[in-house]
């Protein structure tokens, strides 16, 4: 097998096994709870943890990736997020898990950075669509089976099995890394931007930390103001640091190409507007309507089943259609979705969605592997991995922003709408306690807590206020993504894209002297 399709596999291992470990952990959260006697707020940061070191080093992994050699980060990560994997396998308790899983993300986080930059660099025309269409639906399909996996590796093994399959990927992928993938970086770069890299990742932590704090605590919280002005200040500080340097790890210059901004807010949406939503889908299957890990998962395969097709569809029309109808069309479609899942009333059940996760996935399908051809195409192949590493910072910076966005609209509606369906019952006075279990995910424990004589009134209460703070969220998300779709349509331009020809093996090696002319051409 040719090498560059050796490249392909590596990168769509770690993709996977990376992204499937965003979702697959939720449906385990409640058999990790059991065993390790943790707290709510502990199982949060067993997701949070995950979820803030990978938004904040992926732009600095993509460009250290350009200095010191793709393939070499893109080992590192394999190697740290395989033994964080083995590590959260063996936790003794909260803490530790904890720990483990940011240990994780910081491996997610270099291997996701350079995923993009290693495609760009082993395929050209035709076959970087077929490459990234199939790359994109890896992408959908981690998303998608996550917590099928996590279900029917929780119920049959243990939640520890989430971890432990993890290890024989990440072997695999090594292996394949090491024998078969090509190096490259870019030759003309400097050293490390080292008060860039500080300032970027400080800035990120502070605002990735504000906004789940935010989906916890709410928008009013102090810690959550302090936060949010830190990174303003921090980020300012880096945007001024980048502009002197003569090396920056961060070429601000890329957003004056109106293609490369289109693609960051399109990044932004399809995680902040699809995504996200999925946390609030998950809850309503499971929390509401009862089902268990292994029965949602199932559920949520529809969407799934259509993403792949519609991936593979992008990726061979990405060399006869123009990027942004693909990028437009992907994101409006799956505003349609969102908005088609709306209407829910209270005797709902999980079927009113299929119409919904059926156009959402075909749309998510479409966006991927053509957004993927946009992070890296208008740039040279030299910039590859700091392209790939802004696309991906505005993903995780996406589905942080819209789980806060959505937690918040959807916790306040849902207090609303219990205390108005309790007023003047004799569970009034806790009507507040039971809303806020309700948003934890943790409704069913708080109802069967109940005497049998309130047990229906509140359950109706609960059935009706959160189907309508879903209604509102769903609103707000598939909204978003039209708004989007505008956006993209607009700021996309063929002309933008960088037009290469492919390089010669040898030029694929870090230092060969015609690696700068491949780029230049």
């Amino acid at each position: 097998m040719d090498r560059k399709w050796w490249t392909l596999l590596a990168v769509c291992l770690g993709t996977f096994m990376l992204l499937v470990d965003i979702t697959i952990v939720n449906v385990a959260l409640p058999s990790i709870q059991g065993d390790l006697h943790a707290s709510f707020a502990q199982l949060q940061w067993v997701v949070d943890a995950y979820a803030l070191s990978l938004a904040a080093l992926l732009l600095t992994a993509g460009s250290l990736a350009d200095i010191f050699g793709r393939r070499l980060l893109f080992s590192i990560g394999l190697a740290v997020f395989t033994a964080g994997s083995l590590l959260c396998a063996l936790a003794t308790g909260p803490l530790f898990l904890v720990l483990s899983r940011a240990g994780q993300g910081i491996g997610g986080a270099v291997m996701f950075a350079t995923s993009l930059a290693l495609l760009a660099q082993a395929f050209h025309g035709r076959e970087r669509g077929t490459a990234l269409a199939i790359w994109g639906a890896v992408t959908g399909a981690a998303v998608a089976v996550g917590p099928v996996l996590g279900g029917i590796i929780t119920t049959g093994w243990s939640w520890r099995g989430i971890f432990f399959v993890n290890i024989p990927i990440g072997a695999v992928a090594l292996a394949v890394t090491a024998r078969r993938v090509a190096e490259s970086r870019d030759p003309g770069r400097g050293g490390v931007d080292l008060p860039g890299f500080t300032l970027f990742t400080c800035a990120l932590i502070a605002l990735v930390y504000g906004l789940i704090r935010a989906g916890e605590q709410g928008w009013g919280d102090t810690g959550v103001a302090i936060c949010l002005a830190s990174a303003a200040v921090l980020l300012a500080a880096f945007l001024a640091v980048e502009r002197l340097s003569r090396t920056p790890m961060f070429d601000l210059a890329l957003f004056r190409v109106p293609t490369f901004s289109g693609g960051s807010v399109a990044a932004f949406a399809i995680n902040g507007c699809v995504y996200a939503m999925v946390l609030y889908i998950v809850l309503y299957l499971q929390d509401l309507l009862g089902y268990s890990a292994l029965q949602t998962g199932l559920r949520l395969l529809i969407m799934s089943a259509v993403t792949l097709p519609a991936a593979i569809a992008s990726g061979r029309l990405s060399s006869h259609v123009p990027v942004r109808m693909l990028v437009g069309a992907g994101l409006a479609l799956s505003g349609a979705g969102l908005l088609l899942m709306a209407g829910l009333s209270a005797g709902s059940g999980w079927t009113h969605l299929i119409p919904g996760l059926v156009v959402a996935g075909v749309g998510s399908g479409l966006v991927n592997p053509a957004l993927a051809s946009t992070a890296v195409g208008v740039v040279p192949h030299r910039a590859a991995g700091m392209a790939s590493g802004i696309n991906t910072t505005f993903r995780q910076v996406g589905v942080a922003t819209g789980i806060a966005v959505f937690g918040t609209l959807f916790a306040t509606r849902l207090a609303d709408g219990i205390v108005a369906g309790l007023r003047g019952t004799p569970l009034a006075s806790r009507a507040h306690g039971v809303a806020a279990a309700v948003s934890q995910g943790q409704g069913q424990r708080v109802l069967a807590a109940l005497p049998p004589a309130a047990r229906q009134a509140a359950g109706q209460a609960v059935r009706t206020a959160f189907v309508s703070g879903l209604n509102e969220i769903l609103m707000v998300s598939g909204t978003g993504a039209l708004v989007a779709a505008v956006a993209a349509v607009i700021l996309i331009r063929s002309r933008d894209f960088v037009a290469r020809t492919p390089p010669l093996e040898a030029a694929q090696v870090a230092g060969h002297p015609a690696a700068s002319r491949a780029d230049a051409a």
